[in-house]
């Protein structure tokens, strides 16, 4: 029996709008402890503001959640260990990054 589209996705995707509210601010809290700690593994001094440690913290949780959900140990926004060590590896490879673009601006000025 068809049970229709609704039964067959995941619950995140059927999450009300309080729900979606908690899990997006659960999303930004862990972007800014991923891009912390990303900054924290990653030597030397970076120029990065409060707004840039975040979105680069939420971006490498991004790409966490998807190389997890990729391997199959979780929903992309499910907190778990593989998701949050990919995370912030992925975080601090996109500091090494932006760090590189800013670098390049600051030369040519």
């Amino acid at each position: 029996m068809a049970r229709g589209l609704a039964a067959t996705r995941p619950r995140s995707y059927a999450a009300g709008p309080t729900e979606w509210t908690v899990i997006v601010i659960g999303f930004i809290v862990a972007g800014l402890i991923i891009g912390a700690l990303a900054r924290l593994i990653k030597p030397g001094k970076q120029n990065l503001g409060l707004l840039a440690t975040l979105l680069l913290g939420l971006a490498g949780s991004v790409i966490g959640g998807v190389v997890a959900n990729l391997l199959d140990t979780g929903d992309i926004f499910e907190l778990n260990v593989l998701g949050f060590v990919v995370a912030v590896i992925a975080s601090v490879l996109l500091i090494g990054v932006a760090e590189g673009i800013s670098g390049r601006r600051k030369v040519r000025r």
